[in-house]
C-alpha cells in the first residue's frame, strides 16, 4: 500500500518515512502544501498523512480543495494544534483522524492501520456504474443482468476503474495497481487488457462505459 506524507519538518518526515517503510508501506513525501496537493490529485495513494502548518498552502486548504473534488482517500491530520476547535475544524473539512504532536509512532501506526481497514471495508462493497455492478467479495461482475466471464487480471482492472469511476487513470497507475511496482509500462499489456475488457464489458452493450482519454489514460463512467 502507498502512503503520502506531507510534512515540512525534514526530521519528522524522515522519521515517518522510515517507520512506515519498515512496516511494509511504500511511502512518498512532500515538504509543502502545493506539492502535496499536486501529488494527492495526480497519483493514487491509499492514505495521506497531512501536517496542518505547511508552507505554500496549509493543511486546511489542501484538504478542503482535495475533498471539493469528491476524492475520498483517507487523510490523517498530524499537527501541534491540540485545541478542540482545531480538531473539530479538521474533521469537518474532511479529515478521517487527527493526531497531535508529539506522538508515539506506535499510535500513528495503529491509526494508519485502522483507517486502511476502514477504507478497505468500504471498497469491498459492490460498486455500480450505470447497469454494471461489481462485487469484489464474490469476484462477480454483472452488466444488464448478464454475468461477465472475466479473468482475475481483467476483474482487478475493471474493479480499479470502477472504484475510481470518473477519474482518468494513466497506464502507469493501472500497471502499478493491477500488476506490480516493477512492471514495465513501455509494453502494451495495459492496452491489450483494456481491449479484452471492452470486448466483454462494452461491445455487447450500450452505452459504452470504458473511454480512452488520448495521451492520458482510461476512465470508466456512464456518459448517457
Amino acid at each position: 500500500m502507498k502512503i503520502l506524507v506531507i510534512e515540512d519538518e525534514p526530521k519528522t518526515a524522515a522519521y515517518l518515512q522510515k517507520g512506515l517503510a519498515e512496516n511494509g508501506f511504500i511511502v512518498d513525501s512532500c515538504g509543502n502544501g502545493v506539492d502535496g496537493l499536486h501529488c494527492m490529485t495526480e497519483q493514487h495513494y491509499d492514505l495521506v498523512v497531512l501536517d496542518v502548518m505547511l508552507p505554500g498552502k496549509d493543511g486546511w486548504t489542501v484538504l478542503k480543495e482535495y475533498r471539493s473534488e469528491g476524492r475520498t482517500t483517507p487523510v490523517l491530520y498530524l499537527t501541534a494544534k491540540d485545541a478542540v476547535s482545531d480538531r473539530v475544524r479538521g474533521l469537518q473539512i474532511g479529515a478521517d483522524d487527527y493526531l497531535v504532536k508529539p506522538f508515539a509512532f506506535s499510535e500513528l501506526l495503529a491509526r494508519v492501520q485502522s483507517l486502511l481497514r476502514r477504507s478497505q471495508s468500504v471498497v469491498a462493497e459492490p460498486v455500480r456504474v450505470g447497469d454494471l455492478e461489481i462485487d469484489p467479495l464474490r469476484f462477480r461482475a454483472v452488466r444488464a443482468g448478464q454475468r461477465l466471464d472475466l479473468t482475475p487480471k481483467e476483474f482487478h482492472l475493471l474493479s480499479l476503474l470502477a472504484r475510481r469511476r470518473g477519474e482518468v487513470l494513466s497506464r502507469t497507475i493501472l500497471s502499478e495497481q493491477v500488476w506490480d511496482m516493477n512492471f514495465d509500462s513501455d509494453t502494451n499489456v495495459v492496452d491489450v487488457h483494456i481491449r479484452r475488457l471492452r470486448a466483454k464489458v462494452d461491445d455487447p452493450f450500450e452505452p459504452k462505459l470504458i473511454h480512452t482519454i488520448r495521451g492520458m489514460g482510461y476512465v470508466l463512467e456512464d456518459r448517457s
